[in-house]
């Protein structure tokens, strides 16, 4: 099969665009930091939002910088394209992660954890199950919609074409969890409430890198689908936001996405973690 992209162009290294969009979100970031402005003003969260859009900026510039007419039209078919998907992985995708997150959740009561910050994050829309809806639409566009045009909708294909499918999982999966770090001292983000150097922040930071594995490894079952990893990153945002309401939990699920990624490895292979063999996991690979 023809490839979209010429791997010869001076733009192709991932480390052109992780340099590109850490230095966008950061500046941000940064910027905010230091002029302390927090989400709850508009300058504030102008700058925390534009800091966000990184990846997805960076995703689309060097799409069309890379890759040629057939190539482009193949990286937004990838973001809006159900029919990559195979059916089957969209119960991976939608219950992977509540069965995960709710193990955790089991796991620190079990362990003398209390059922009250449960109950407390679950009861306001049990009361109101209407407010589940902007708080799924916050989640989407304030996370998964705009990483993804990047972090799997470029980036990880440009990984791929040099290393295997886990170590270009550990190398994004290392710098996707360095580009979230200036958030933890901005106010209003919810990782500055947890606080930096906290058990949190190290479970966060940690538990990203195996998460990128499990992602890494749904993408290359779904023909290359950002949409698949949308959908994905949208179920762990969004369940985190019901079940991983205690430090406990937090230990706890990232233990289990630790071991959930050693399995994904184990079963399907750290060179493609799929069925498929290496060479079929290109970056302009097709849905059959």
């Amino acid at each position: 099969m023809k490839k979209s992209t010429s791997s010869t162009s001076r733009f192709s290294s991932p480390w052109l665009y992780f340099i590109a969009v850490l230095s966008w979100t950061w500046f941000f970031w940064v910027l905010a930091i230091l002029t302390g402005q927090g989400t709850d003003t508009g300058s504030g969260m102008l700058l925390a939002v534009l800091g966000l859009l990184g990846p997805m900026v960076g995703g689309i510039v060097f799409t069309y910088l890379t890759r040629d007419k057939e190539g482009r039209r193949d990286y937004w078919a990838r973001i809006f394209d159900p029919r990559r998907i195979p059916a089957k992985w969209y119960l991976v995708i939608v219950l992977l992660v509540p069965m995960l997150m709710g193990l955790a959740a089991l796991l620190d009561i079990l362990t003398g954890g209390s059922i009250v910050p449960f109950q407390k994050t679950i009861a306001p829309f049990l009361s109101e199950p209407a407010a589940l809806i902007p708080l799924a639409l916050s989640v989407l566009f304030l996370g998964p919609f705009p990483e993804e045009f990047g972090w799997r909708g470029y980036v990880l294909d440009r990984l791929q074409e040099r290393w295997t499918a886990l170590k270009s999982s550990l190398i994004l999966g290392v710098v996707w969890a360095l580009w979230h770090w200036p958030l933890f001292f901005i106010k209003g983000t919810y990782q500055y409430n947890e606080g930096p150097w906290t058990v949190w922040f190290w479970t966060f930071m940690i538990g990203i890198i195996p998460l990128a594995v499990v992602m890494t490894w749904i993408f290359n079952n779904t023909n290359h689908s950002t949409l698949a990893i949308i959908l994905f990153h949208f179920m762990v945002v969004f369940t985190d936001d019901f079940l991983n309401a205690t430090t406990g939990t937090n230990i706890y699920s990232t233990i289990l996405w630790i071991l959930a990624a050693a399995v994904v490895v184990f079963i399907w292979g750290r060179r493609a973690l799929s069925n498929k063999t290496r060479a079929e996991i290109t970056w302009s690979q097709n849905p059959t």
